[in-house]
């Protein structure tokens, strides 16, 4: 049985950098920003000294696209080179998140694989935008895709509610 972690960690990985969003659950305070590979190990290094300083606990939760069996972005007409660029793109991403959970894991931190939420947002793709995460987390005024992904994650793993804006025209 999982205990409640007083902070969680959303993580969106990617090879520059990474959408990392830091909740205080007690507060609903979510921090947001995003960081490089080696940035990031000295991070999730950082709370884990803070998880043993102070006896508060830290979970990490990145989303694990490498999770999904089949993962297709073609679109007819494309070409071979295309798709394999995207390929190629996908696998290097999924392997930086393979190696944050590893890494968070090898410094003690407790680490859930989480499958990408439903892409059922008003921006492209599917992706949320920052008017609609505004309306239930505190992001401040700029925001990019990958910190709102983050933040997503850490928000949903705490269970807290999460509003749907819908515009009638």
């Amino acid at each position: 049985m999982m205990t409640r972690a007083d902070y969680i960690i959303g993580i969106d990985p990617d090879v520059s950098k990474s959408g990392v969003a830091q909740l205080r659950v007690a507060g609903r305070e979510v921090e947001a920003f995003s960081i490089s590979f080696p940035e990031l190990l000295d991070y999730l290094q950082r709370m884990a000294d803070f998880q043993h300083r102070t006896g508060m606990k830290v979970t990490i939760v990145v989303e694990a696209s490498w999770l999904i069996s089949t993962n297709w972005h073609t679109q007819r007409g494309e070409s071979v080179r295309t798709a394999a660029r995207k390929g190629k793109d996908a696998g290097r991403c999924h392997e930086v998140g393979r190696k944050i959970v590893e890494c968070a894991r090898h410094y003690g931190l407790e680490v859930k694989e989480q499958l990408p939420l439903k892409k059922i947002w008003k921006g492209k793709d599917g992706k949320i935008t920052h008017e609609e995460i505004s309306a239930f987390i505190r992001m401040g005024t700029r925001s990019n895709q990958e910190t709102r992904d983050a933040a997503l994650l850490a928000w949903n793993e705490a269970g807290f509610p999460i509003r749907i804006i819908t515009n009638k025209r």
